[in-house]
């Protein structure tokens, strides 16, 4: 099974992206009923959105000491990081799409200048980096899983992973500032 999936890196990173993005856009735009998951209190509910501000965070310091320990050498400790942040990623995703589907999107509740200028464009932004550092971190994470170090070192996955490290870090904190926007600015 190894081999065949070390063998279709690139197949396998267009089929998991084209499935996660289903599910993104399916819970998004409603195509999710929420009669297919069990309902939260709505104190759960409330309280996701600080969760995942916090599962943001964490992921944002596991990212950048996992480029600290691999510009280290430490490819152990590297790992052990970047499948951690890989992990907090899984669990935002599932709080949010979780909470998306069963109370929808968060409506912005500050002044139409800001929404326009400021909430919207940094949204965007947050939004496009998160979809395009999925099939990035999908396909590192392939190689990575699928070979040994010392076959990693002639793979893309140093040269790609730096720009998914980069774009999700960026991603990550555009993440927190929509938070903030919503839920502790206004």
């Amino acid at each position: 099974m190894e081999r065949s999936v070390r063998d279709h890196v690139p197949s396998l990173t267009a089929l998991l992206t084209v499935a996660s993005l289903a599910l993104v856009f399916g819970a998004v735009l409603g195509a999710i009923p929420e009669t297919v998951l069990p309902r939260a209190s709505d104190g759960v509910l409330d309280a996701i959105p600080h969760v995942n501000a916090a599962v943001s965070t964490v992921a944002i310091a596991t990212i950048l000491l996992g480029v600290r320990a691999i510009r280290r050498g430490n490819v152990r400790r590297h790992r052990a990081l970047m499948v951690a942040s890989v992990g907090l990623f899984g669990a935002f995703l599932v709080l949010y799409l979780y909470r998306i589907v069963v109370r929808g999107t968060a409506e912005f509740p500050g002044p139409e200048a800001v929404y326009q200028y400021v909430y919207l464009p940094t949204l965007a932004v947050h939004i496009l980096l998160a979809i395009v550092c999925i099939p990035l971190v999908y396909y590192v994470l392939l190689l990575a899983v699928t070979r040994p170090v010392s076959e990693i070192y002639e793979t893309r996955h140093r040269t790609v992973g730096r720009v998914a490290a980069s774009l999700w870090l960026i991603s990550f904190f555009l993440g927190n500032v929509v938070y903030a926007l919503l839920y502790a600015v206004y």
